[in-house]
């Protein structure tokens, strides 16, 4: 059996007569049916059986939407919150998911306080955007957890670091610890303490097949993807212990007609900023989605990244969306 999974970060999807942050910025009604009319088609092209959406403010609207797309199952966990001064004016943002299987129970995620006080977190802790959990049970019995997120993102453009492959756990922790003591990047360490709770649910169901879609808000070798899913983190231990892996890595990249002196592939952006781009959109699994487990349930089958619209515009467009797409075909063992 195999199953599609999506996650498509909507940009603005904001119905009219309404507007996000600012009265100003609304569409009109010929803007909305094109946004709508492309994302309509994405998602067809997209062709998945569960699909994570991030930057949802009219969810009526966008459940309206997939339904008529054969989604006939849709949540969200949270409304979005309007101006106390002005109710047609959005103040937040939530996340929802579509999914072509029935959903059999919604639950709760939960903020992980000891991780939370361990990042010098000061004040009343919640998430950016509550995150969705669900359990699913797919037409071949096997029951699965979904999760669809969107960490807290850098608004303030506050500096943060850059790291590589090449950097160990202990390396970046090193280097952001002072960060976080001394304030340099508030948004950072909103994002740590929501990885951080996510890592702590998730791993209390570590036997049970989980998938998470997001916007992680980060880029890829971040402190933030180690806090998501990696043991060490969190635990002393020397020795890395994933309990989510991306799906980017679990599967067989093909070059065409390479370049003569390209030694790798270069990983896809999902978004740009300032012209350079980088991978913000993820697709993670638990530890029996991949072919090398002795205990494997399913494996990766394919990893594609919807950019058309980003190459012919880096910076996306409000009529479209300033994201890539991020899609991946998961084949069970049975």
């Amino acid at each position: 059996m195999k199953i599609r999974i999506g996650t498509f970060n909507l940009f603005q999807f904001v119905e009219p007569p309404f507007s996000w942050y600012v009265k100003k910025d609304k569409f009109n009604q010929e803007q909305w049916e094109e946004k709508t009319n492309w994302i309509t088609k994405q998602v067809t092209s997209m062709n998945c059986d569960i699909v994570g959406f991030q930057e949802v403010f009219s969810a009526s609207a966008l459940k309206k939407l997939v339904f008529d797309l054969g989604y006939k199952y849709f949540e969200t966990v949270q409304t979005a919150r309007v101006d106390k001064k002005n109710d047609k004016v959005y103040v937040s943002t939530t996340v929802a998911i579509a999914s072509k299987f029935p959903i059999d129970e919604i639950l709760n995620v939960e903020p992980n306080i000891t991780s939370i006080k361990k990042h010098n977190f000061e004040g009343f802790f919640k998430f950016s955007r509550d995150p969705i959990k669900v359990k699913i049970t797919l037409p071949n019995e096997q029951k699965i957890l979904v999760y669809v997120c969107h960490l807290k993102s850098n608004w303030q453009n506050e500096f943060e670091y850059v790291f590589t492959k090449n950097d160990t756990l202990q390396d970046k922790m090193k280097i952001v610890q002072k960060a976080l003591k001394e304030g340099y990047s508030e948004s950072l360490k909103q994002r740590l303490c929501e990885a951080s709770s996510l890592f702590f649910d998730i791993n209390k169901s570590k036997n049970t097949p989980t998938i998470l879609m997001c916007d992680l808000n980060d880029k890829e070798f971040s402190l933030t993807i180690d806090a998501l899913s990696n043991k060490s983190y969190h635990y002393d231990s020397k020795k890395d212990g994933y309990i989510l892996l991306d799906a980017y890595n679990l599967y067989d990249k093909q070059i065409y007609n390479p370049h003569p002196e390209q030694t790798q592939i270069k990983r896809p952006p999902t978004s740009f900023f300032a012209g350079k781009g980088n991978a913000l959109d993820y697709i993670f699994v638990s530890k029996n989605i991949n072919k090398n487990h002795p205990n494997k349930i399913a494996h990766i089958s394919s990893y594609e990244i919807f950019d058309e619209h980003l190459k012919k515009n880096q910076n996306g467009s409000l009529l479209q969306s300033d994201h890539a797409q991020v899609v991946c075909e998961i084949t069970f063992e049975k």
